[in-house]
């Protein structure tokens, strides 16, 4: 290995380390800090930031990746990726004043507090000025780059490295009319029934639950932990240290266990990274579309599905034998995949929940090209609630302020989910294909094939590929959603008779 890409592993070791405290920080502010902490921490991230950034953007990184670029030219090599993602992140890094990151990390950090205040008195204006001033600095942040085809391809080009406004929407514009048909179909058919799922539960036995699945799973409690926040949300420190948070809804207490098996999932992607690949350019996920489809394969695809729970419910049952005395097993099975137009993007079944974001996407559009104003936010989220899954929120806190996304600034995220829910169907016949027992292993609790395919196939490479790139590697096509609407369509025509 030559003096320069040591010296190059080196600052970029430095950066990582400056951005993983960050990280540290950020999970404490969500965790543990009190609640006047909020504009101190908005200063120590935004000092992380500005240090980072001035370090990262050096002349001297530049003269490096130059030369460096000319020495190692195959791609395919752990060393050419390295160089190829550093030069890409320098490259964006370096149109971006360190005084601005710093300036967004106060922003994100004041209008983080404001959320959580806004949310909890579900009174939108609360945070109108503070998501304005985050808007404003999105807009900023893109006038930075060069003119592209719609200024938010800069904005989705953090998120999932390459993809273009227009590609997802053709994805999506594609998807939508064949989901709404399935949609259609299912308000047709005999309801299913749930009321034992919306009892009360213990939220103590909930949580220890939720963590003896995602133990099985392989997450690594020696090597991450589970705490509460207001948002499920997982992080990672270092290839040891992967955490996650997680919530109890007293309306929904379900929706603990599957969040953590969502959390997890994503936990498992940053644990089963090359541990070479720690503090290089090549640490973590790919993009948030490829760990979208880690998490919602364990949560759905794994934690929805009937052999999952033929393991799983005697011991669910036994722990909550009130609630689920005259519960059979396939009511249970079919409680957990009802189909019903929701409120809560992250509770929504999977027939749904792709509209979720599509609305989202368009607001998003909107608020970066001016055609939305922020402080009509509420009236057009409700209005394209209306029109997407014929429902209206009651009140902010079920509607636009659901989402702690725009608080952080995070604009341009949330076709990565849908996104993701697409790559996770794409992965799981190829799969199906590998390992043919899969849903014998899975009915005996048994998931470590599954979990080391996709260390082997995914976990591994961290962000050696783009997203499309691995996806084609493994499956032999690119992002494509006709993988997704066969799942769907097999999945809930037996569950309702279709």
């Amino acid at each position: 290995m030559s003096d320069k890409l040591n010296r190059l592993k080196e600052i970029v070791g430095e950066v990582s380390d400056l951005g993983r405290a960050a990280s540290v920080l950020g999970w404490d502010q969500q965790v543990n800090m009190p609640p006047m902490g909020g504009e101190a921490r908005g200063q120590q991230l935004a000092t992380l930031g500005k240090i980072a950034q001035e370090k990262f953007t050096a002349d001297e990184v530049g003269t490096l990746l130059e030369d460096l670029k000319k020495e190692y030219t195959d791609p395919e090599t752990d060393e050419g990726a390295m160089i190829r993602v550093a030069a890409r992140n320098y490259d964006k890094a370096k149109r971006v004043p360190s005084s601005f990151i710093a300036e967004q990390a106060v922003a994100a950090s004041k209008a983080f507090e404001a959320w959580v205040e806004a949310k909890s008195k579900s009174d939108f204006k609360i945070f109108l000025p503070f998501l304005e001033k985050n808007v404003e600095l999105v807009k900023k942040y893109v006038s930075f780059f060069p003119p592209a085809d719609h200024p938010y391809d800069v904005l989705l080009d953090d998120y999932e490295p390459g993809m273009k406004t227009a590609e997802v929407q053709e994805i999506f514009g594609n998807l939508r009319p064949k989901q709404v048909e399935l949609i259609k179909a299912i308000s047709e058919a005999k309801q299913v029934k749930d009321k034992f799922l919306h009892k009360k539960y213990n939220e103590e036995k909930l949580w220890k639950f939720s963590e003896k699945i995602i133990a099985k799973f392989g997450y690594d409690f020696n090597r991450g932990r589970q705490d509460k926040a207001p948002h499920p949300f997982q992080t990672s420190f270092s290839v040891n240290d992967v955490r996650i948070t997680n919530r109890y809804e007293e309306k929904n207490p379900m929706a603990t266990l599957f969040s953590a098996m969502h959390e997890a999932g994503h936990a498992l992607y940053e644990l089963g990274v090359n541990p070479a690949y720690e503090r290089t350019s090549l640490e973590s996920g790919t993009s948030l579309a490829i760990h979208e489809s880690q998490s919602r394969m364990w949560e759905n695809l794994v934690g929805r599905s009937l052999p999952f729970w033929e393991h799983f419910y005697p011991d669910l049952k036994k722990t909550f034998s009130s609630q689920l005395e005259d519960v059979k097993l396939k009511q249970f099975y079919k409680a957990i995949n009802k189909v019903e137009p929701s409120l809560i993007r992250v509770n929504a079944d999977e027939a749904t929940y792709n509209l979720h974001i599509m609305l989202r996407l368009e607001i998003e559009i909107g608020m970066v090209d001016g055609s939305i104003r922020i402080k009509d936010l509420p009236e057009i989220w409700n209005t394209k609630m209306k029109e997407y899954l014929g429902i209206t929120p009651p009140n902010d806190a079920q509607g636009v302020l659901q989402d702690i996304h725009w608080s952080y600034g995070s604009i341009g995220y949330f076709s990565t989910y849908a996104l993701g829910n697409i790559v996770s169907a794409q992965l799981w016949e190829k799969i199906r294909k590998d390992i043919k027992n899969l849903d014998d292993l899975t009915r005996k609790g048994k998931f470590e094939k599954l979990r080391e395919w996709l260390r082997a196939n995914i976990h591994q490479y961290g962000h050696k590929y783009d997203p499309q790139d691995i996806v084609q590697k493994v499956t032999g096509s690119k992002i494509d959603s006709a993988a997704y609407v066969r799942y769907l369509t097999k999945k809930y025509s037996d569950i309702y008779d279709l």
